[in-house]
């Protein structure tokens, strides 16, 4: 009979849903048989065509430019640093072998009965141990070009031939800055320690044949029973055993796991749980098959198997019956076993290890000192080969590698990173982002230079409270302020007599095919939030003597500690509604539910049906009898456009769902229709045999439900809203005005990331919104995103599973399509899958992206992002101590990226170009005293200059940059659109670079020949003439850098002054010129004369003068664009 059931009516709708693939199929595209049709429809942007290659099967045209051949050229300009990578990656690789993972069988209670050895259920996530700490620390510096050119020059002053000045005006500078990074370093792993100890010395109860014993964390082991106690994390991977809840099931939250703060619903297995007590365990022989350790946190397969028992049971094991590590026991108290350790557990297997990340402003200094190098390698050979290579030129070659070695100032690298300190410091101490933390000092620029935001949905965007808004009725509707009336008409409705006549009153009217009369506003509200107290999936829980206890009894029913557990927030909000207007869910297991009325009366509901929600369906649905009348009625509520379809025909759904809709509020028609005895029996056999059916079973149980799903009564519609944090709104337009793109990444499903994404606008109103479809092969890939493909100017949503086809076929063009959307929404997104995200947008656009999120599912994606930010949330506080910066809202972003973004990168650009113009104008200096003095490498100042020179003289001014702005805090928040200019790193270019080589060669050049010509009869004074006019010049130049004045900087520039004018006085023997005039001393007397001062003065104002006029014509004629908001 159950083969006989009709499929018609399912089989039709389904062929309506699915034309566009079945008719494109069934006419000329067959995946399986036919791979090269694929090839007659282009999915690139241009109209070329797959090649029908199949060793290029799955490979793209335009990727294919990519195989160039590979020559010389290729080699030289890095292809060098590729070989050299695969050759790391290959030895690591080698060493660093993973075992095969493997499924299992585990045996309740005997861990010595494993066959292999698992993992220890320890947390390691330090990134040095006591041995690779000094080489790991050493590396990470030295792997860049910068560092490494200071490390060969200092070691190159141990070759006495080579040696040019003192030893500590080398070493001191590298020896502070590798000291500071190591004790930074070592902190961080200090710290990181101490919190894989606090979690691995969490104990634990363990069940033995002797008994309870206490285990630590870190020492379960695969096949050990433990108990897990209300509010208790669950140290690993295991299968749920049994519970002390009668009803054999407990609730999880797996807010650190996949980001939902919903409670989970997990059953233990049904063998285990009918035992009758806790020590029976270990009476049975039984074991646990379980598959090998894999990513998905959604889906697990396995076996239970009990060997003592005849005949033999087997019950099959699925994700319900399972509980994840870092997943915490929301009710009850569970005994599971434990099946994966360590490494191999869901939440371990998903979180990505924290990189050590480098900001791109690094990296483009980094390239222009490498420039630099080449350019003082060049000026060296020109020195040595005008001198036409005579004597011992190749020992000549390297000293005047060495004495231009200043062109790459060590001091850049030290002045950057107190920078950076510094910006740190004035970003935790802003007032308008209280609580901010900055945890990574080192990449504050690239908040000034982001190009992607993807940001996590629960607990970011929105505070996770569902918040009932309206309830609407059709002819009439309630809101927030009018929900009293409601209460007024329950009240009343339930205080005119007994329930019992007002149910068969009810029940005699819906037995009608439709009512006759219009019913009154009372009777209506009065059905529609009996509907709504009924049709749901929550369970009411009571504290009681610090544990939880499900209502048995009617004196529990007033107790004021009720809560409700559900899988979804919106039900306990439904729930919660019905409650605050009088109608009270007290009781509910797996067969009944109790209700309570405003005057105390307790309704009880016998649950015969219930059938789920699902996404394919997008409703759910029970069949109650109350136990006083016999009444049986089918409730059922879902999304307006799964109802439409099946309710009585109405005017109004459709018009209501759009309105609230626009208000942001998540809606859900709910309807009912009641049964006669016959039909429910009718309705029950025909729906076992369905669920009995071998072939089709899916289908034909569809086909059961929908033959009751058919002129259902609509009761209402109702609204609920998901609160959104403060200020979401305006923060996301702040950043789409700011050029920022903002991707949406969730675990959440796709009806509730659509509501987010328009109520909190990061869809506009004006914009379409294309619903990828689900796509399961290569064929509906390739389709869908042709068709996605005609689209313009609206915001993709996607779930995580068509988004891995498409990646695993068309990579190139998804990204390529998803990067011109204004808005992008993942849904149904894995921790793995949002890191993978942030990964292909790095690849393929090589922009920088930020990752903001507030759960444990959010920690591989900020780890990944080039800048992470974590939110201090309901959610704990895993994603702020994994992130780069933490902040308490999410609104504190735009300030943290328009203000301290922007100054951090402005500042820290100005700082790094002015510090290699102080090293290269000193340069240009001895290039012009070495061609004097016959190209001979000898030092123009003595060491101790030198080292005063990039200090105390030139490093106060240089360093207050730091303190300078171009644009009020205010300014930049009112003119988000200045941020566009930042992501093009026009404030340190190649462009700029050459600008400031230009100052300094004419600087250097006027300063040393100035003081050549000038002082020709006092040439032995030639040092204190050139570097005090060099002392006055980077004064002047600092005055002229900055654009906005703080008394600090007034303060540094009279303080370094000072030091040099005393430095005079007492220090005048460094002021000879070497060892052309060793032991001439300074004359104090000749800088006190006027022709001293007047001329110094001059050289200084010829130096700096013409500078200050071309940035005088150049604001006046071509100012940039925040000068004009200034003015």
């Amino acid at each position: 009979m159950a083969d006989g059931i009709p499929l018609d009516s399912i089989r039709k709708s389904l062929r309506r849903n699915h034309y566009y693939y079945h008719s494109v199929r069934h006419s000329r595209l067959s995946v399986d048989d036919e791979p090269s049709s694929l090839d007659e429809m282009p999915l690139m942007m241009s109209d070329e065509a797959f090649e029908n290659d199949e060793n290029d099967y799955q490979t793209l045209p335009r990727a294919r430019v990519n195989h160039r051949r590979r020559g010389l050229g290729w080699f030289l300009l890095g292809g060098w640093k590729v070989l050299w990578s695969s050759c790391c990656d290959c030895l690591v690789r080698m060493c660093r072998r993973k075992k095969e993972l493997k499924a299992r069988t585990v045996w309740l209670g005997h861990p010595e009965k494993c066959e292999e050895k698992f993992p220890k259920n320890s947390i390691h996530n330090q990134k040095y141990n006591i041995f690779t700490f000094v080489p790991g620390v050493l590396y990470q510096q030295f792997k860049f070009f910068l560092n490494l050119y200071f490390l060969v020059v200092a070691c190159s002053q141990f070759v006495p031939s080579l040696k040019i000045g003192y030893l500590y005006t080398y070493w001191a500078p590298l020896g502070f800055v590798l000291a500071v990074t190591m004790v930074r370093e070592a902190v961080d792993e200090v710290r990181r320690h101490r919190r894989d100890q606090e979690m691995n010395s969490q104990l634990y109860t363990k069940l033995t044949l002797r008994g309870k014993i206490q285990v630590k964390s870190s020492d379960i082991q695969v096949g050990d029973l433990i108990i897990v106690e209300k509010n208790q994390r669950i140290p690993a991977d295991m299968i749920f055993m049994r519970t002390s809840e009668k009803n054999g099931a407990c609730f999880i939250r797996t807010d650190q796991l996949d980001g939902e703060t919903d409670w989970k619903l997990k059953m233990a297995v049904g063998c285990t749980q009918r035992l009758p007590a806790v020590g029976d365990l270990f009476s049975i022989n039984a074991f646990v098959y379980a598959q090998k350790p894999q990513l998905d946190i959604h889906s697990f397969e396995g076996n239970f198997t009990r060997e003592d028992a005849d005949p033999q049971i087997h019950e099959s094991l699925s994700i319900e019956n399972t509980l994840w590590a870092s997943t915490v026991v929301a009710s009850g108290t569970v005994i599971g076993v434990v099946i994966y350790t360590g490494k191999e557990t869901r939440s371990v297997l998903n979180t990505s290890y924290a990189k050590n990340k480098v900001g791109l402003l690094d990296l483009e200094l980094n390239r222009l000192t490498k420039a630099l190098f080449f350019a003082q390698l060049v000026l060296s050979i020109v020195m040595e080969a005008v001198h036409s290579f005579v004597g011992p030129w190749l020992r000549n070659l390297f000293r005047f590698v060495v004495l231009f070695s200043y062109i790459i100032p060590i001091s850049l690298r030290v002045n950057l990173d107190m920078g950076k300190a510094a910006y740190g410091w004035m970003i935790m101490k802003d007032e308008n982002i209280p609580g901010t933390v900055v945890r990574t000092s080192t990449i504050p620029e690239e908040l000034g230079r982001l190009v992607y935001l993807l940001t996590d949905k629960t607990g970011t965007l929105t505070q996770n409270e569902m918040i009932f808004k309206r309830l609407h009725l059709g002819t009439v509707s309630y809101g927030t302020d009018t929900m009293d009336e409601i209460q007024s008409h329950i009240i009343q409705s339930y205080a005119q007599g007994s329930s019992s006549g007002d149910s068969a009153t009810a029940s005699q009217k819906s037995q009608t095919p439709g009512p006759k009369v219009r019913k009154s506003v009372s009777s209506r509200i009065h059905e529609a939030v009996k509907a709504i107290a009924l049709c749901h999936n929550v369970t009411p829980v009571y504290e009681a003597c610090g544990e939880t206890e499900t209502a048995e009894a009617e004196q529990d029913f007033t107790d004021d500690n009720r809560t409700y557990q559900a899988s979804s927030p919106d039900e306990v909000a439904l729930v919660q509604w019905t409650e605050s207007v009088g109608l009270t869910l007290v009781n509910r297991d797996l067969g009944s539910l109790q209700l309570k009325t405003p005057a105390g009366q307790i309704l009880s509901f016998n649950i015969l049906q219930i059938f789920p929600f699902t996404s394919e369906s997008k409703r759910m649905g029970i069949i109650v009898r109350e136990e006083s009348t016999g009444d049986i009625t089918f409730y059922m509520k879902g999304a307006d456009v799964a109802m439409a379809s099946i309710v009585q025909y109405n005017d109004w759904l459709e018009e209501e769902c759009g309105n609230m809709a626009r208000e942001g509020l998540r809606t859900l028609v709910v309807a009912k229709k009641s049964l006669s005895e016959e039909q429910y029996q009718d309705f029950e056999s025909r729906y076992n045999q369905a669920k009995l059916s071998i072939h089709d079973r899916t289908l034909k149980v569809a086909a059961v439900v929908e033959s009751l799903e058919r002129e259902l009564e609509l009761l209402c519609l109702t609204g609920v809203e998901d609160q959104l944090q403060t200020d979401v709104r305006p923060t996301l337009e702040l950043l789409r005005n700011a050029g920022i793109k903002i991707w949406m990444l969730t675990g959440d499903k796709l009806e509730t990331a659509t509501c987010i994404a328009k109520s909190s606008h990061l869809v506009s109103r004006n914009q379409d919104i294309h619903v990828f479809r689900p796509v399961t092969n290569r064929g509906e890939a390739h389709l869908e995103l042709n068709a996605f493909r005609r689209k313009h100017d609206c915001a993709l949503v996607i779930s995580g599973d068509s988004l891995e086809v498409c990646l695993r076929y068309y990579e190139h063009e998804f990204v390529e399509l998803a990067c011109q959307c204004p808005a992008v929404v993942c849904c149904r997104c894995s921790p793995t899958q949002k890191a993978q995200i942030v990964t292909l947008l790095q690849q393929h656009t090589a922009n920088r992206t930020c990752a903001i999120g507030d759960g444990g599912n959010d920690v591989s994606m900020i780890q990944a992002a080039d800048c992470g930010i974590g939110i201090e949330g309901k959610e704990g506080k895993q994603a702020s101590l994994a992130a780069d910066f933490s902040i308490t809202q999410f609104k504190h972003i735009g300030r943290l990226l328009m203000v301290h973004g922007r100054n951090s990168y402005k500042r820290s650009a100005a700082l790094g170009q002015f510090v290699m113009h102080r090293g290269m104008i000193i340069s240009a200096m001895q290039a012009v005293f070495s061609s004097i003095f016959y190209f001979a490498s000898v030092p123009l100042y003595q060491g101790f200059l030198m080292v005063g020179y990039a200090t105390i003289y030139t490093m106060f001014p240089v360093f207050s940059l730091v303190l300078d702005e171009d644009v009020k805090p205010e300014m930049a928040l009112l003119y988000p659109e200045l941020y566009k200019d930042l992501t093009k790193g026009r404030s340190l270019s190649f462009k700029t670079f050459l600008v400031w080589v230009l100052v300094s060669v004419y600087q250097g050049g006027i300063l040393m020949y100035g003081a050549l010509v000038l002082f020709e009869s006092e040439f032995v004074h030639v040092v204190a003439i050139s570097f005090t006019a060099l002392i006055l010049t980077e004064l002047l130049m600092v005055a002229l850098t900055v654009r906005t004045w703080h008394w600090l900087m007034v303060l540094a520039e009279f303080f370094s002054l000072g030091c040099y004018l005393a430095s005079l006085a007492f220090l005048n023997e460094y002021f000879g010129i070497g060892r052309v005039s060793f032991g001439a001393f300074l004359d104090l007397n000749f800088i006190t004369t006027w022709p001293f001062l007047w001329k110094v003065s001059s050289i200084t104002l010829v130096s700096c003068l013409p500078l200050y006029i071309i940035k005088y014509l150049k604001r006046k004629f071509s100012p940039s664009s925040y000068s004009k908001l200034a003015s």
